[in-house]
């Protein structure tokens, strides 16, 4: 049982790690090499003469990037450890799991760790204004935690009473309000943040779902293996 928990973990995150990886460097990073130039004061808006919005960005650096992609990978075998662990609770409740209702698990993922923080604390490029961040971390761990226990009741809740719970948790940290800043500033703009924030929502919906299947393939294939070598 703990081979297969660890070794579906470990390829799940490593192989939906890497393509999140890739994704963030084709997708999410030139866009904070943008924003960095405005945060740099190396480029000027507003007031200033116009720019070209597509100005010569640092291309590829091996150290930077490889270090990236190291670092994505290892965080998603974190969450693969995560999941790995849920999806054995969850099947030994007779839920069905492999690569097709793993979708549905990333889905669930991607909400939980992206969306529900996301939704009050949107993704931010360097250079734009934002709240003590000890205090931004603090709501973000709960909405992540208040957002997975609500989603869990809602799959395995049975009664009205889970599920009216579930909806509460989901609302509760967004009626509070996550931490703003006092005033608004910051030479990146506007554009720039929103296309930030649609891409890291994108990539990590591609992500999350890759994640959630590849965990699913892998846990079902570990348990059949056992399943054979115990019967041979």
């Amino acid at each position: 049982m703990y081979s297969r928990f660890i070794i579906s973990a470990l390829f799940a995150g490593a192989a939906a790690g890497l393509i999140a990886g890739i994704l963030q460097l084709i997708f999410v990073q030139p866009v904070l090499l943008h924003a960095e130039l405005y945060e740099s004061g190396e480029l000027v808006h507003f007031g200033a003469a116009a720019v070209s919005a597509h100005p010569e960005l640092p291309g590829f650096d091996a150290m930077r990037d490889g270090l990236s992609l190291i670092f994505t990978m290892l965080t998603y075998t974190g969450y693969a450890l995560i999941m790995v662990a849920l999806m054995g609770l969850a099947e030994d409740r007779g839920a069905q799991i492999d690569a097709r209702s793993g979708i549905l698990w990333g889905v669930a993922g991607f909400v939980a760790f992206h969306f529900a923080p996301g939704f009050t604390l949107a993704p931010e490029v360097p250079g734009v204004a934002a709240a003590d961040v000890s205090a931004r971390q603090i709501w973000w761990f709960a909405t992540v935690v208040t957002a997975g226990v609500a989603l869990w009741l809602i799959a395995f809740g049975r009664n009205w009473a889970a599920w009216g719970v579930a909806a509460i948790l989901l609302m509760a940290p967004h009626l509070i309000g996550a931490p703003e800043p006092d005033v608004f500033t910051g030479p990146v703009p506007t554009e720039i943040g929103a296309l930030f924030a649609a891409r890291a929502f994108g990539v990590g919906l591609a992500a999350w779902v890759l994640l959630g299947s590849f965990a699913g393939y892998f846990w079902q294939r570990e348990g059949a293996h056992a399943d054979a070598t115990a019967n041979a």
